[in-house]
Formats: C-alpha cells, structure tokens, sequence
C-alpha cells in the first residue's frame, strides 16, 4: 500500500500521524481512501469539482502529479505519496 506523508497543519485529522498508508491503483483512489480512513481529508486537498486545490501540491516519489496524470496518476504499493500545501510569503 503507497505511503502519503501527511503536513503538520493536517495532521489533526489523522491523530497525529505523519505517515498514513492508502490503497489505491491512482492518486485519486489514494484520496478517496484517506478520507475514508481520516474524514475532512478529501475537502481541505481537493476542490468541489474533486480536482486536488490549486495550493496543495502532492509529489509521488518527488515528481508533481501536475506534470503527470494529476488524479489518474497511477501508484504502486512502493510509492511515497507527498501532500505540502502552497506557502505564499515575502
């Protein structure tokens, strides 16, 4: 089952935990499955439409889904999934 690190400001919705497991043959799945596990998941990453938001990046094994497949980004039980909000600032 991939592994999704989880950002500290999430975390309070998965008891703490910084690293959490979900199945899933897609990164889409993968959501699906969290907030299954841990509820609020899916809405603080994903929009209405279920498209990831536009501030949150998520990185399987250092590559954005955005230059993949976004949602239908295939996983392999090995892969590492990343969820790291945006941070704007200057």
């Amino acid at each position: 089952m991939p592994s999704v690190r989880i950002p500290t400001p999430l975390r309070k919705l998965t008891n703490d935990l910084e690293v959490v497991s979900a199945a899933g043959a897609n990164v889409g799945e993968v959501l699906d499955n969290l907030d299954k596990a841990f509820p609020g998941l899916r809405e603080r990453i994903c929009d209405e439409q279920g498209n990831v938001r536009r501030f949150v990046n998520i990185f399987i094994n250092d590559e954005d889904i955005r230059f993949l497949e976004e949602r239908a980004t295939p996983v392999k039980d090995t892969d590492e999934l990343s969820i790291v909000p945006a941070i704007a600032g200057g």
